[in-house]
Order: structure tokens, then sequence, then C-alpha cells
């Protein structure tokens, strides 16, 4: 495992998995520093070849209980705002599955960066919420993704009351993947990301890349483009070829990764 330790983040390895923990306890709230370095951190990643998933997780309470209110302030709000979406640009950009292992809270900024991630595995009792409303502003990110993500209506719910809900409510709307118990939430967290790694790390990525180009197109324009990639990209992988060959020979499957 190597390691790369800034201020307030903290980016490892776990074999080919990158776990990013936010490192401002007890409840890491983000200041302007820490998504800088964040930020930093995801570049970094992204450059990164062995890199096969990313963890995003919490040290301390919580996984983020949002960003500093201080940087709210008329004179940084500008440069907060643009900060801040370079993280949601960033994760956009990676072509392997993003998680989040959430315990404690996950308010405002932190709900929206767990939550842009592919995948959430909360603990049940994980308090889940965008409080922005209830401070005069609203919350941009959630504003963009979180009707895709849940039932519409339960979405201007959250946003437009800035009520919080449960990890065990936040996965019956849909939110989250997995509810689990908090003493349980680091070894369920893994054991659904195995499940994911021990297919071919290069189909992996190609059906990531299918999904997101099909997003906002209507049906024919998605199948269109999802079509192009399984025939001129897919196809031309050699784990495709294997996968399909060893199912026909009724053995396991050698991944090469390529």
């Amino acid at each position: 495992m190597t390691t790369m330790v800034s201020k307030y983040a903290e980016l490892s390895f776990r074999g080919h998995v990158a776990q990013l923990t936010l490192n401002r306890p007890p409840l890491n709230v983000m200041n302007l520093e820490m998504i800088q370095e964040i930020n930093t951190a995801l570049a970094h990643l992204l450059a990164e070849d062995r890199c096969q998933a990313v963890l995003l997780r919490g040290a301390g309470k919580a996984f983020s209980a949002g960003v500093d209110v201080a940087d709210h302030v008329p004179e940084r709000t500008e440069l907060m705002i643009q900060t801040f979406h370079r993280t949601f640009h960033l994760l956009n950009e990676f072509d392997v599955p993003t998680i989040a292992s959430v315990h404690g809270m996950a308010l405002g900024g932190g709900f929206e960066l767990a939550t842009f991630c592919d995948f959430v595995i909360a603990s049940r009792e994980a308090k889940l919420g965008l409080p922005e409303i209830k401070v005069g502003v609203f919350p941009p990110v959630a504003c963009a993704i979180l009707t895709r993500l849940c039932n519409p209506r339960r979405a201007l719910e959250l946003i437009l009351t800035g009520e919080s809900i449960s990890g065990e409510e936040a996965e019956r709307i849909g939110l989250v993947n997995r509810a689990v118990e908090s003493a349980e939430l680091d070894i369920q967290t893994w054991a659904f990301l195995d499940r994911i790694l021990v297919n071919s790390n290069a189909v992996v990525k190609m059906a990531r890349k299918a999904i997101r180009a099909s997003r906002g197109k209507p049906f024919a324009g998605k199948l269109d483009a999802i079509e192009d990639i399984y025939l001129n990209e897919l196809m031309k992988l050699e784990d495709a070829q294997e996968g399909l060959n060893a199912f026909m020979e009724k053995r396991p499957p050698a991944w090469k990764n390529r």
C-alpha cells in the first residue's frame, strides 16, 4: 500500500483500489483548502494506471458534514463554488467505478460528494440530508443530479425541506445501494467492491463508458451510442473474447484486463 498524505486528504492504495479519506475530523467539514487537496488527489488518480476503483470515506465521526459556511461569504463564494464543482467534474472523468462508504453524517456538500459516486454503502444510522435551504441557499450539485438518483418528488422534498433521512431510508428510496450495520460498514463495502473487481477491469470501464454515453439522449440515440461502443470498442478487447470463449468452454475466464 502506498500513501499520499496532505493536510486534510489521505490517498492510499489497497491492491488496485484507491482509497481517498477525508481527514478533517471530527466531522470532515470541507473548507477551501481541503477541497483543493481532494481535487489534487483526484487529478493524480486520473493518471494512475493501476487504479481499478476509487473508494471515498471519512475519518472520525462522519463522512462529511458539508462545506464550511465560512467559505460561503460573498467574497469567497465564487472561488468556493468553482473549486467544489471541479471535484465533480473530476469524478465524472473517471472510467473506473467510484464508491462512497458513509458513516455518521453526509450533509450538504458531503451528501453531494457521496451520492455523486457510482455506488454508496452507508450505515443504517447514517444521517443524509441537504440543509442548505435552511440557511438561505440551495445545493447546486444535488439540483443537477438528484432527480435521476431517486424519485423526483422525493428529490424535491429533500432539497426544499432541508430535512435529513437515515441510511436505511436512503436505501429504500434508491439513494444508497446498501444500508448495513455500522460495525459491518468496512467489511460490507469491500465485499461489494469485490463483486465488481472480480470482473475484467477493461470491460467494466467499457460498460461504465456506455452508460455515460447514453445519458440525456432519447432511447434511439442512447441505443445507437451504446451499439457503437459495443461493436467498435468492447468487441476489440481481448477480455471480451476471453469471457465468451470461457463460457462456451465451460471454464473460468482468465482476465488480462485489456
